[in-house]
């Protein structure tokens, strides 16, 4: 690593700076809400569907993620 590069760590939450965490909510906000999973297989196929309908999706993902701070450099 050089001198001159400082890593600064992400806080464990932080929405603003990881699109992730949002794209994360939406899963849940939309399709892995109030729901009582049977078993572990059952959670694992519904986080499956519902990411397959998210990347039926592009234009949502790039909504999710899209930062209007990023943009105005």
């Amino acid at each position: 690593m050089p001198d001159n590069i400082t890593l600064l760590f992400l806080p464990p939450r932080a929405p603003e700076l990881n699109p992730q965490e949002n794209v994360w909510q939406f899963m849940r906000d939309n399709w892995l809400s109030n729901r009582i999973f049977a078993d572990y297989d059952d959670i694992v196929g519904h986080c499956c569907e519902a990411w397959n309908k998210l990347i039926d999706q592009p234009w949502i993902i790039m909504s999710i993620g899209l930062r209007d701070w990023a943009h105005a450099f």
